[in-house]
């Protein structure tokens, strides 16, 4: 049974809204203020959250920065309920990390589909990521001469649980011309919103940890094949071998080739 939590102060909406949640079969749970309605979040790890915005003393942005700052609460969905609805309101509201908007007065289908649509979508997120998952090679182990790659069987990427779905599209799409919009696109997430997730949770930004996962394939390429060096670029991600090589060289100091060399010679030592 799914969990939605409803913070409304209005208590006569707040109440149709739970009445409706719990006769279509949610478990629905209500705070009358955002200060409880972070608290009950944090209690009751609801599968989705819907949030009025203008509430006195804490208002619905605030809810959400609270909600996104903590690791046990950063990926429940939240809609935003609102009297009225701004282009500056949705910039400010998507930038953070909301999944939708509703404006009030919306009817209870309304309310409802919107509910449902999101979890549908969080629903496939996660099954073509197992799917993903299943039918993916697995990934070429990275050079050992590197610290940072030297566990046998693993990816350069992080073992994160808050954003295993992030990190499994990232593995699956490297080699390809993949940007933060797309990772943000399949994650669910405003771009603005999964930087900051990721950055808090793993000290890198999506950018970089794609350049890193690319860097480790293009190392692993360098030392283990005799494959040329815009052979490597195009496996590991790069249409333009002059970008790779930039890329490279700002990233270790050296040239590909000049890295390939070193190493190799390490190797034969």
């Amino acid at each position: 049974m799914k969990t939605i939590l409803v913070i409304e102060d209005e208590t006569q909406t707040r109440n149709i809204f739970l009445r409706c949640l719990e006769f279509e079969g949610f478990h629905a749970v209500g705070a009358s203020d955002g200060a409880s309605g972070v608290a009950m979040a944090q209690k009751h790890q609801p599968d989705l959250v819907v949030c009025d915005i203008m509430m006195p003393d804490m208002d619905g942005y605030s809810v959400l920065s609270a909600l996104r700052r903590t690791q046990p609460t950063a990926a429940i969905p939240l809609i935003f309920l609102t009297a009225k609805v701004t282009m500056a309101d949705l910039r400010q509201g998507m930038e953070m990390g909301a999944d939708d908007y509703l404006t009030k007065p919306c009817t209870i289908e309304q309310f409802l589909t919107a509910i449902n649509t999101r979890l549908q979508r969080q629903e496939e997120l996660a099954n073509r990521y197992t799917q993903k998952t299943a039918s993916s090679p697995p990934a070429l182990d990275v050079s050992p001469l590197k610290a940072e790659d030297s566990e046998a069987g693993s990816s350069i990427l992080p073992n994160c649980p808050k954003l295993a779905s992030v990190f499994r599209f990232i593995e699956a799409h490297y080699r390809q011309p993949i940007s933060l919009n797309d990772v943000a696109q399949e994650a669910g997430y405003s771009p603005a919103y999964l930087t900051n997730l990721v950055q808090e949770h793993t000290g890198h930004t999506v950018k970089r940890w794609i350049i890193k996962r690319r860097m480790a394939q293009a190392r692993a390429l360098l030392v283990n094949t005799a494959q040329t060096v815009g052979q490597i670029a195009e496996a590991s991600g790069y249409t333009d071998a002059g970008y790779f090589i930039r890329q490279f060289r700002k990233f270790h100091g050296v040239s590909p080739q000049a890295w390939r060399e070193e190493s190799v010679a390490k190797l034969t030592d």
